[in-house]
């Protein structure tokens, strides 16, 4: 039998847009949310409200995360008020970026409450998120997930990646680390041919038709640096604690990235000079700085 009802934690710039997709299916949501403005809005559009995360868990089988960082998921599921001491709970779907090491941490907590917990991170922005064209990436037991595959179809294009805790993570690190690599390699290519006196809008038109072309010089740019807004819609820290999360794994895993703490140190330094919730396509304004010069569309 498909499953109806659904529950909601974090209904931020990501998971507002997917909890209001669930609702639009015609799937009942129960959601919440230290922000009662987020929490009144959805409300608004036909949700449940809960006070806790608990509440939440007491309230249907199925949960949803979608949270900024490892401490707060983990908090959030296991702490005080948290998912685990929910009475009707049954599965977890974590939408957030956590890295594996707090997944597998998470999942072996509620497996001790007969809570199953599924990795389940998403990929492309506030645009995917409220359009419904999501990467979805899931790991954990596979019987849970196409019960649910319904109500995640919903959310974007799914993808099964493994049946352990930990592997849908992994999938998206590695993502997010190639994105933010295009966006550093794309930052210095198009500052160096600006000081040298080509056009910016022209050189990516250029990149695009050839074989140098990527996520940054498609969109990002374009969108976001061309346009000097620097508001393509995902934060500099957070970018910063997916590819240290990436480098972690890779540690751990025995695999050498040394371009990769590259492109961590890179976005350590954008963090320092412009703040950890400035866009993370601020890249490009720090490699304009040390160049002194400014892309321009």
């Amino acid at each position: 039998m498909e499953t109806t009802n659904y529950g909601f934690v974090g209904i931020g710039r990501m998971g507002a847009h997917m909890a209001h997709r669930l609702l639009k299916a015609g799937f009942s949501v129960t959601v919440f949310d230290t922000s009662t403005d987020a929490v009144e809005d959805l409300v608004g559009k036909g949700a449940q409200p809960a006070s806790s995360a608990a509440e939440v868990a007491s309230a249907t089988e199925t949960v949803m995360l979608s949270l900024p960082t490892p401490d707060i998921v983990e908090a959030v599921s296991l702490n005080a008020k948290g998912v685990i001491e929910g009475s009707k709970v049954k599965q977890v779907f974590d939408c957030s970026t956590t890295g594996p090491a707090v997944a597998r941490v998470v999942a072996a907590a509620l497996a001790k409450k007969n809570i199953v917990y599924l990795d389940c991170p998403v990929s492309g922005g506030i645009a995917g998120a409220r359009n419904g064209t999501l990467a979805v990436m899931v790991s954990g037991e596979r019987k849970i997930y196409d019960q649910h595959e319904p109500a995640l179809k919903e959310l974007g294009k799914l993808f099964f990646v493994g049946d352990k805790p930990g592997q849908g993570q992994i999938m998206k690190l590695a993502n997010n680390l190639l994105a933010a690599a295009a966006l550093v390699l794309s930052s210095e290519a198009v500052v160096m041919g600006v000081k040298a006196g080509l056009d910016p809008a022209q050189m990516l038109d250029v990149i695009n038709s050839g074989s140098g072309r990527n996520s940054a010089t498609q969109d990002k740019f374009p969108r976001a640096v061309l346009t000097r807004g620097f508001d393509f819609g995902f934060a500099t820290g957070l970018s910063y604690k997916d590819v240290r999360l990436c480098l972690a794994e890779a540690d751990n895993l025995g695999v050498p990235m040394p371009a990769g703490a590259v492109v961590m140190q890179m976005l350590a330094i954008t963090k320092a000079r412009f703040g950890a919730d400035s866009d993370f396509t601020s890249i490009a304004r720090v490699v304009e700085e040390w160049a002194g010069v400014e892309i321009k569309g």
